[in-house]
């Protein structure tokens, strides 16, 4: 994987990608076939970047696009529930000047917060293998050491297995030095830094209760907190 000099020039990277010949035509068999509701869209349809302040300190990893959200709009987390769900909570703590998101062109900027994930292109069934998620990790690696954020917030143990990998502490600490997965369990790592576990905002956590929007308010209450 190429080095990349700036976080700029590693999104362009991002979009061009074509490591996944799997994810790669399911993002384009979407982007033809489109959903009814969207079928007046012009779907984005490839590799999704990441998305906010280039020189924020708070970092935050999902999973993957959602296909007709991210894999729509082009954007992160944008035109879909779970969304909804991070931009009205990135909104009340200071970290977006709007709490929705619609399209990359709806106005949105981001203060002090990047939204990254763990695989770039939209999956089938919303689940990318392991190997196409190894073909990520260097982009969110990238990320890392580009922006050297001091908080992290690791959306769901997929989102908390890749950031330990690509910064290294999946290999450098013993697994049961790890910092473990949990609803708003909150370590400091090693190098000083804060990372910081939630649930995923899907519709399988949030129509179920497992997340409440207390919960997950919860975490960015925290994030703010860290920052100051």
């Amino acid at each position: 994987m190429a080095s990349y000099k700036t976080i700029a020039a590693l999104e362009r990277a991002i979009t061009k990608c074509t490591a996944c010949p799997r994810l790669v035509a399911h993002c384009t068999t979407v982007a033809v076939e489109k959903k009814r509701a969207y079928r007046d869209d012009n779907y984005w349809g490839k590799p999704v970047p990441g998305f906010g302040d280039r020189e924020a300190k708070l970092l935050i990893i999902g999973l993957a696009p959602a296909a007709h959200g991210a894999n729509r709009t082009g954007r992160m987390f944008t035109g879909d529930s779970s969304g909804d769900w991070l931009y009205g909570a990135l909104h009340k703590y200071g970290f977006a000047n709007q709490s929705n998101s619609t399209s990359r062109n709806d106005g949105m900027v981001l203060d002090n917060c990047y939204i990254s994930a763990a695989a770039r292109c939209a999956p089938p069934q919303n689940k990318p293998t392991t190997s196409e998620m190894n073909n990520c990790e260097p982009f969110l690696k990238a990320e890392l050491e580009l922006m050297k954020p001091t908080v992290v917030i690791a959306l769901g143990r997929i989102g908390w297995e890749r950031y330990l990998k690509a910064a290294g502490w999946w290999t450098r600490l013993a697994p049961k030095e790890r910092p473990p997965f949990g609803h708003n369990v909150s370590t400091e790592m090693p190098d000083g830094n804060r990372l910081i576990c939630s649930y995923h905002p899907s519709r399988q956590n949030t129509n179920t209760g497992k997340l409440t929007r207390t919960m997950w308010e919860g975490i960015f209450g925290n994030a703010r907190t860290f920052l100051g």
